[in-house]
């Protein structure tokens, strides 16, 4: 028989996005409980699986709960990342979560924490370990923090078939290797692949020993231009007035592109293919210096399978180097899904909100869900960003910016909010309001309507880009 628990909020998931949204409406609402459900034994979502020597790709700083810093707020002496603000390793984020939990969630006494249990449906869930189950009360509202089913490769197989006499590892077992291989061979070019790469090439691998095969080509964002704005690295309102430029100059999508790209608002890794793909994948300017070192880059496509003689790819196939190592990068860590209402009765379903800032966006649910009280103006407020995938996705993420940002800012209250929110990315790297208040309202007009034309102009391209598809 099940036990009842009668909370506010049963939330389902202890990774980052479940942490910000219980974190964010333990400060905004006195009186909420929680109970924190999660597979997991400690909180931290897939930083639990995560490969050893995964970092943070972007600064620290924007990372985490809003009550609570993360690092040091230093910038980074040595590495690729030198001279810009510091990113969190994974052993540091999962201290951090333990932190938050045991040093605020729980002594707050409003959130009850349930590892290692498994959610199953309708407000019921189980532990792994006794097998002890538990039902939410029927007033309780259920948050699933898991929608968005982030993978890395340790939590599954790859999806292409492997030989027995193949030696393919995760990127968990490279700090394990006990001998040298003739080759290595990097499976994916996504942020783990490119992980992976890094870290081999520090370790002293010589890249004319390391293959990629690398599916689609990618746009990256550069992370030089997306530090807090205490940094000396670049001015944030002048990239913006950049990207305004190349918007409103654009004759196409893929002329936008080109146009970013020349500007140094996206990144690529090789000037000679044209990239397919946008993650929204950060590097710096110094680890795409050692990445393009390798010159063995496979474009045949997708892997389909790998043998001791060959490997089958959807374009080609060609022959590997014997006594090769693999290394599967291919996991799907942020799958775009079709989007759902975030607020649904009794139900909320965490999404991100602006692109590619999820944690962000979960504390940002937390606050509609306290400061108004329908669920069509939460709806409104809280619009999905689905995580993009094709390179003209950067176009649809932007217009959705775009047509969000400019119906918070049109709320008094989110708009303060927002000004005091530690995650809030923008917030971070453009510089405050000038306290007079004639220059301010200047400002804030010049700026709504660049922010106007430049959504008008992104949906005649987006326009124009459907209706090429359409014709071909």
């Amino acid at each position: 028989m099940s036990q009842i628990i009668n909370v506010d909020y049963l939330v389902i998931g202890a990774g980052a996005m479940g942490m910000a949204f219980v974190d964010t409406l333990l400060t905004e609402n006195p009186n909420a409980t929680f109970a924190l459900v999660d597979r997991y034994n400690r909180p931290g979502g897939h930083w639990n699986k995560a490969y050893p020597f995964v970092r943070l790709h972007q600064p620290s700083k924007f990372y985490g709960v809003s009550s609570k810093d993360l690092g040091e707020d230093r910038l980074d002496e040595v590495g690729w990342n030198r001279g810009m603000y510091e990113l969190a390793t994974g052993d540091e984020v999962l201290a951090y979560y333990t932190k938050v939990l045991t040093q605020r969630f729980l002594p707050s006494g409003r959130v009850s924490y349930y590892p290692l249990c498994e959610y199953t449906d309708n407000g019921e869930f189980h532990s792994i370990v006794t097998g002890d189950a538990y039902s939410a009360g029927k007033d309780t509202r259920t948050v699933d923090a898991t929608f968005m089913r982030v993978k890395v490769p340790s939590m599954g197989p790859p999806a292409y078939s492997v030989a027995e006499d193949v030696n393919l590892i995760t990127p968990n077992a490279l700090v394990s290797l006990s001998r040298p291989y003739a080759n290595y061979t990097v499976v994916g070019a996504g942020k783990t692949g490119i992980d992976a790469c890094l870290w081999m090439l520090s370790m002293g691998i010589k890249p004319r020993k390391i293959t990629w095969i690398m599916p689609r080509d990618s746009w990256f964002l550069d992370r030089s231009k997306l530090q807090p704005k205490e940094s000396t690295q670049h001015s944030a309102l002048a990239n913006f007035k950049r990207d305004a430029e190349s918007i409103m100059e654009a004759t196409s999508a893929d002329d936008l592109l080109a146009r970013l790209g020349a500007a140094g608002s996206l990144l690529r890794f090789s000037e000679h293919v044209w990239p397919t793909m946008y993650r929204c994948a950060t590097v710096s300017l110094a680890e795409l210096e050692q990445v393009r070192k390798i010159e063995n880059v496979v474009r045949m496509g997708r892997v389909k399978q790998i043998s001791a003689s060959e490997v089958l790819l959807d374009g080609g196939k060609y022959t590997p180097v014997a006594d090769t190592i693999y290394i599967d990068c291919t996991a799907d860590g942020l799958k775009s899904y079709p989007p759902e209402p975030v607020f649904n009765g009794n139900h909320l379903t965490l999404q991100a909100v602006r692109s590619c800032q999820q944690v962000f966006s979960a504390a940002f649910i937390a606050h509609v869900e306290t400061a108004y009280d329908n669920d069509e103006k939460r709806n409104q407020l809280c619009s999905p960003i689905s995580h993009p995938n094709q390179a003209f996705d950067w176009l649809k993420i932007r217009l959705k910016d775009f047509e969000n940002g400019a119906l918070w800012q049109a709320e008094p209250k989110t708009a303060a909010w927002l000004r005091q929110c530690r995650l809030d990315l923008l917030r971070g790297i453009l510089p405050p309001l000038p306290e007079d208040p004639e220059e301010k309202q200047k400002i804030l007009e010049t700026k709504e309507a660049v922010t106007q034309a430049c959504m008008a102009k992104v949906k005649k391209l987006l326009d124009i880009h459907d209706a090429g598809v359409a014709a071909a």
